[in-house]
């Protein structure tokens, strides 16, 4: 008779001989005090879910800030990249990128000192964010309209063991839990012919060292690191090997102690070593079906964030390390759903990927409408926007308007219904000359569409509290 240790062996085996190397890596360990066939996978599993943000982090880290060819690299550590532009279908690095905002990114090395972010003095009437957001994909503070207001200031971001005096002129200090991090500002651009004035505001962002802003020799270097190259596939069949190479560079907090000495039982972590290739095959098989189910729970976990609401999942998964209080499946989701999103208190993001009744969402094969009732566009204190993706990768889709959300500094060129009511059309061809100026391009196949509400109002009518606020976004109905 098959016990059930025989038939997980069976399947695994199957994957893996199915897909020469779909499964991971892990070191080689032949003590007796590695667990046991069953123990191991779920422990492989258990890392999976632990690890993918930290994995998908390191892999936008390395295509942005250390390998020039990637053809996503924005610049060196400690050096702020202005793009005076919105992301595009062009770029693929991140899923579910914004297109609302021009970006400026600063991946941060806080080995040898702290970093000083200086921000200029800002319009009001301008939203801008600056999200701080560290290796273990945790939003550890905001500098910006909502969090910080519009005035200019000198910020201080250390690593997670520094000690030290805050120098005078320092607003406030920010400690990541991860000795690399990355800053996002985004900068509210109101049309195409306000470019200038965002580039003006991009050029007031400042990062320097520490020391650089005390004006004192620079005293510490961090050392030199061989990053390992990343891309797509080899996340998939090298994955703990880059969550290994990551751990040393966060150190472990109190509630992560016990999935990194799990870890460590399978050879993860600080100081260990291993590749996938040199794994007996029955370890090769732990692991695979380990990740395997990990990643299944993930995926369930994003098409369940949060209460479903008129069709949209209206989820918060991103914050802080308390937020998500050691639910590394919850930090999973988020980072699989759209990596580096807001708070709540910062902006919300409905998503869905079905019509109103159920059915998936596909430009190929109908055509759909969405209508915001008179008076009750997404409550904001800053801008909205709806964002079409590409159902499959989940990043923006090419189209012949080179329109890749419609949001709410558009509402003047869009035409209104009788009513009052403002009517979106969701589909891959144009619906006319006369409705062209309401129309969100459909790639041909399926959809993602994922409303942004920057700086929800906190008082009704409000998306907030999470899944029970007295604003609910509206259906997407199928018309043909």
């Amino acid at each position: 008779m098959l016990t059930k240790r025989d038939l997980l062996r069976s399947a695994a085996l199957a994957a893996i001989t199915a897909s020469t190397a779909k499964s991971v890596p892990v070191l080689a360990q032949t003590s007796a005090d590695r667990p046991g066939f069953l123990k191991a996978k779920d422990i492989a599993e258990a890392g999976f879910i632990y690890g993918l943000p930290i994995v998908m982090g390191y892999g936008v880290m390395y295509e942005f800030a250390v390998d020039r060819n990637s053809g996503q690299f924005k610049a060196p550590f400690n050096q702020i990249a202005n793009a005076a532009n919105v992301f595009t279908y062009k770029d693929t690095a991140v899923v579910t990128p914004n297109s609302d905002t021009p970006y400026s990114v600063v991946w941060m090395d806080l080995r040898a000192e702290p970093l000083v972010l200086s921000v200029p003095p800002v319009d009001p009437k301008r939203y801008y964010s600056v999200m701080l957001c560290d290796g273990n994909t945790y939003n550890y503070g905001y500098i910006g309209t909502r969090a910080t207001g519009s005035e200019a200031g000198d910020y201080m971001v250390v690593a997670p063991d520094w000690k030290g005096a805050t120098p005078p002129g320092i607003k406030k200090v920010f400690r990541s839990s991860a000795q690399f991090s990355l800053a996002i500002y985004r900068t509210q651009l109101f049309s195409p012919d306000d470019l200038d004035n965002v580039k003006k505001v991009q050029a007031g962002y400042k990062v320097q060292t520490l020391s650089a802003y005390l004006k004192q020799p620079t005293t510490t270097a961090a050392a030199t690191i061989d990053f390992p190259k990343i891309d797509k596939e080899l996340a998939k069949t090298n994955f703990f090997d880059y969550l290994d190479f990551a751990l040393q560079f966060a150190p472990a907090q109190e509630n992560e102690k016990e999935i990194r000495a799990q870890l460590a039982s399978i050879g993860v972590g600080p100081g260990k070593t291993f590749n996938f290739k040199d794994l007996p095959l029955e370890q090769k098989l732990e692991v695979g079906l380990g990740m395997k189910e990990g990643e299944k729970k993930v995926d369930e976990a994003v098409a369940n964030a949060g209460k479903a609401i008129n069709g949209w999942r209206v989820s918060s998964l991103f914050g802080n390390s308390d937020f998500f209080n050691g639910d590394w499946l919850k930090r999973a989701a988020g980072a699989k759903g759209g990596i580096y999103g807001n708070d709540a208190a910062e902006a919300m993001y409905p998503a869905r990927r079905t019509d109103s009744d159920g059915q998936t969402l596909d430009g190929s094969q109908h055509n759909y409408t969405l209508t915001f009732p008179a008076g009750q566009l997404p409550p904001v204190n800053a801008f909205w926007s709806l964002t079409m993706y590409d159902g499959k990768s989940q990043l923006l889709i090419e189209n012949p308007i080179n329109r890749y959300l419609i949001n709410s500094p558009m509402l003047p060129t869009m035409k209104t219904n009788a009513d009052g009511s403002l009517t979106l059309y969701i589909q891959n061809k144009s619906p006319g000359a006369d409705k062209e100026s309401n129309w969100l391009p459909a790639p041909s196949g399926p959809i993602y569409l994922v409303i942004r509400l920057y700086w929800p109002k906190a008082k009704p009518p409000s998306i907030l509290p999470v899944g029970e606020g007295t604003w609910q976004p509206p259906d997407v109905k199928r018309v043909s």
